[in-house]
């Protein structure tokens, strides 16, 4: 037990007040969204800020999902977040494995090629062009295929890499492993925390991604769960109150606030799975370039 001074007491309880200070000024929005979406029109008329709600009602989130398409949504953005991240993991892993390694012939100018795509990219008409060569217009696998490898996560992971003990590899060999042995039972399971991390940044990354499928999809049924979240804004945005009133629709401000909450929550939901490795990941996998 560290005994403290009457100064470090009151230096540490001022720290935490200012902590739990943060904590309510980023939460307090999203209990106001969240509350908004349960709370009838109008209660939220007659008390303006809804913290607590004095009534509850699920309206919102009934209209969400019968009339917007939300079900069919959350099934692309589920196959897009689950099976583009696992793709993007193993092929980050397979390029930035031999990368870290300085007897490769020819590592210093593929390393340069990479950093010089996170600056540069041939611009949206050549991409548009390149997609349509390849015939992925229209697919699900178009929000995959062509982000497949991060150059910001590869060099994360090559940074780790690098960072482990190569007499590890010495030894493997030495047992007479091979280098996708070493890199499968030695190196893998020593990298779990780079691996979560880039896990998380690969998994956020393809939730909440919409300017892609905008630009190469037409199908409706192919939109992900961003996409249709933006046109419930536009489309509830534009209904005037007597349409609303009329049809027997819920106030479009609380629709808007559900919507907000069914693509939100479930990324909130993995994310503290997930944060224990975070930090660790994207200190150690930085140290080194």
């Amino acid at each position: 037990m560290i005994n403290l001074t009457i100064g470090e007491k009151v230096w540490q309880a001022a720290v935490y007040c200012i902590l739990i200070v943060l904590s309510l000024v980023c939460l307090l929005p999203f209990l106001y969204v969240v509350a908004v979406s349960v709370t009838p029109e109008s209660e939220v008329l007659r008390r303006g800020i809804v913290i607590i709600p004095e009534s509850f009602t699920f309206t919102a989130y009934k209209e969400v999902f019968i009339s917007h398409g939300i079900g069919q949504a959350y099934k692309i953005t589920l196959f897009r977040t689950i099976v583009g991240t696992a793709l993007n993991v193993f092929f980050t892993i397979i390029a930035a494995y031999p990368l870290s390694k300085k007897y490769l012939p020819g590592r210093k100018p593929f390393l340069l090629f990479i950093v010089f795509t996170m600056m540069f990219s041939g611009g949206l008409i050549p991409s548009y062009l390149l997609i349509r060569s390849l015939g992925l217009l229209d697919s699900p696998w178009v929000l995959i295929i062509p982000q497949l490898i991060s150059a910001f996560n590869l060099v994360i992971i090559k940074g780790f890499f690098e960072q482990l003990p190569a007499e590890i590899e010495e030894s493997a060999r030495v047992d007479g492993a091979s280098e996708l042995q070493s890199l499968w039972r030695i190196i893998l399971p020593l990298s779990l925390p780079v691996l979560a991390t880039v896990s998380l940044f690969y998994a956020v990354g393809h939730w909440n991604s919409y300017f892609d499928a905008i630009v190469y999809l037409n199908d409706s049924n192919l939109m992900p769960l961003q996409v249709v979240l933006r046109n419930i804004l536009l489309n509830v945005a534009t209904q005037s109150a007597d349409s609303i009133a009329n049809s027997g629709a819920v106030s479009k401000f609380a629709v808007q606030m559900a919507a907000v909450v069914v693509t939100t929550v479930p990324i909130l939901i993995v994310y503290p799975f997930m944060q224990k490795h975070f930090t660790k990941g994207v200190l150690m996998g930085s140290i080194k370039g």
